[in-house]
């Protein structure tokens, strides 16, 4: 089926002429009148969710020593709950589009991908090198090879590109920092050492992406403002056929329609590695791209804690709207809990260790929107483990927590949570895929992401372990890796877990009041996923095919 990724590569609208004097990033809001409708929904979300948490920590009140730990952990998760809604509520009201405007025509542009033969499809990477090849200006093109593979190196001279490797390379090959091995920061860190000084900007696509070919003008633009560091467009997945991979695109829509769109108003989006465009100079500021499982969010902050040498200011960073890239998207659960793996447990990392020495660098507002940004994956986790020791406490021990009259909780538990779906649903409008159908709901992605609890527990655990967590190349093209019922024990071994704890409320009686619907409900959910992939019928792997788009805007040349 063919998708209208033309008109989506033009969201943020024509680009502004080139500025006669010093340029800054403008930036527009994504309706024409005054959020009023927005300010209304904002407002009776918060209330309805901070009313429900007030009133049961003040009915709660007075509860004795036995159950003062569970009324502790239920407060946390409220708390938490609340969070997530401030979040919303906060991306809601500070929703902002860049203005495009002409790029600068004397930009030193390299475009960058890389490959790891025997991992990454050859085939896959030459289609992503010709892409790249009639992006307008024609930048430099570059494969950026772990292997440096004779095979790599041919079909680099058959489409044109430039061929770099690192291997052999002791000094490009460490244990850990900035050229740490058998890594992607790694990688392009070596090739910034080796050739930067050769370019101001360097634009790149993870090898299984392939760029649209107004690639580089409608990044490059936003450059003649010297702060910016960088910039970065929406992931969507062409590979849209399974199940697995349209409930993964639909579960980003929060992030890449809204998050980063509020991130805008305060200059700090995230980099995102499957497309962005990079100034080398900001990149150096900070020594590279930084040595994480999740490289870009890491250097994403240590960015933003920076300054500009030239001018003093923070380094800013811009996010389009723009569809400008569709490459591959997990196709089994095998990799997409790989990739759910390595993004929580990164997050949870960056969290932990690298967050609190940049709080003051990054100033007050940037911070707390990189804490309630960061604050997903370990709230997630942690609300898991508090609502089943609770569970575990009342139907084992026998234990009661915060006392409260069930009928008054369900109404304003209730109340809180339409709300916020509701919320969740008016800020569909701004989503930035052109796969799903206008006025969709994206409730599939809200369940991919409750269904994920226990990848996101194994990744918590892991992180306050400090288990050794090694870079992992997500299998791409028709490598992608096969579903197994092993590929489902994280959710079994809860699923069994919940079972027996079910089994036990049975046994002794305490199946009153609704403390059992915790464990019920996370049984249905551990349940779900190789219930899902046992009933789906195995699809004829296809990928969306990329129309040429029309030339209404000038070519500029970079190089």
């Amino acid at each position: 089926m063919p998708y209208d990724y033309d008109s989506f590569s033009r969201l943020a609208g024509p680009p502004d002429p080139p500025p006669p004097g010093d340029y800054r990033v403008r930036l527009q809001r994504l309706t024409r009148h005054r959020p009023v409708r927005s300010l209304l929904i904002v407002a009776a979300t918060f209330t309805s969710e901070a009313t429900f948490f007030g009133w049961m920590i003040t009915e709660s009140g007075g509860a004795g020593t036995a159950t003062a730990v569970l009324v502790g952990a239920t407060a946390l998760i409220e708390l938490f709950r609340l969070v997530n809604v401030v979040t919303l509520c906060l991306a809601t009201l500070r929703v902002r589009d860049p203005v495009p405007v002409v790029a600068d025509d004397r930009l030193r542009v390299a475009f960058l991908t890389t490959i790891v033969p025997g991992k990454e499809p050859i085939e896959m990477v030459e289609g992503t090198l010709r892409a790249a090849s009639r992006i307008h200006g024609a930048p430099h093109v570059w494969l950026l090879d772990e292997g440096d593979d004779d095979q790599v190196r041919a079909m680099c001279a058959r489409v044109g590109a430039r061929h770099f490797s690192r291997r052999g390379v002791a000094r490009w090959n460490t244990g850990r920092g900035a050229f740490k091995a058998r890594t992607k920061h790694g990688n392009y860190n070596a090739w910034v050492d080796a050739h930067g000084d050769d370019y101001d900007v360097f634009v790149s696509v993870d090898p299984d992406h392939v760029p649209l070919p107004s690639f580089g003008e409608r990044l490059l633009g936003y450059f003649r403002d010297p702060d910016v560091a960088f910039v970065v467009g929406p992931q969507i997945y062409g590979n849209y056929d399974n199940l697995v991979t349209r409930w993964a695109e639909s579960q980003q829509y929060l992030f890449h329609s809204l998050l980063q769109r509020a991130g805008n108003r305060l200059g700090v989006p995230m980099l995102v590695g499957t497309n962005n465009a990079v100034r080398i100079e900001a990149l150096r500021c900070v020594g590279g791209l930084q040595d994480s499982i999740t490289e870009d969010m890491a250097t994403s902050l240590a960015i933003h804690a920076a300054r500009n040498p030239a001018t003093g200011r923070r380094w800013r960073s811009v996010y389009t709207p723009d569809v400008l890239a569709v490459g591959e998207g997990p196709s089994s659960w095998t990799d997409y809990f790989s990739q759910q793996h390595r993004w929580s447990r990164g997050t949870d990392e960056v969290c932990l260790a690298g967050f609190a020495p940049r709080i003051a660098r990054l100033g007050p507002r940037r911070a707390l929107h990189y804490a309630l940004l960061m604050a997903y994956y370990p709230m997630t986790a942690v609300a898991w483990l508090l609502g089943t020791a609770t569970a575990v406490a009342h139907i084992v021990l026998g234990v009661r927590g915060v006392q409260v009259p069930q009928q008054v909780w369900s109404m304003l538990y209730v109340d809180a949570a339409l709300f916020q779906v509701g919320l969740y649903l008016w800020n569909r409008r701004h989503n930035v895929s052109p796969h799903e159908e206008a006025g969709s709901s994206g409730l599939t992605g809200m369940l991919l992401s409750t269904l994920c609890a226990p990848v996101y527990v194994a990744s918590f655990r892991q992180t306050l372990l400090r288990r050794r967590a090694g870079f992992v190349v997500t299998p791409k093209g028709d490598s992608a890796s096969p579903d197994r019922l092993a590929t489902f024990r994280t959710h079994l071994s809860w699923a069994a877990f919940f079972a027996a704890l079910l089994v036990t409320a049975v046994l002794t009686g305490r199946t009153h009041g609704l403390m059992w619907l915790w464990p019920a409900l996370n049984l249905a959910l551990c349940l779900a996923p190789p219930a899902l992939w046992a009933s789906a019928a195995r699809p004829v792997r296809q990928v969306a095919p990329i129309p040429a788009q029309r030339t209404e805007e000038p070519v500029r040349t970079y190089a």
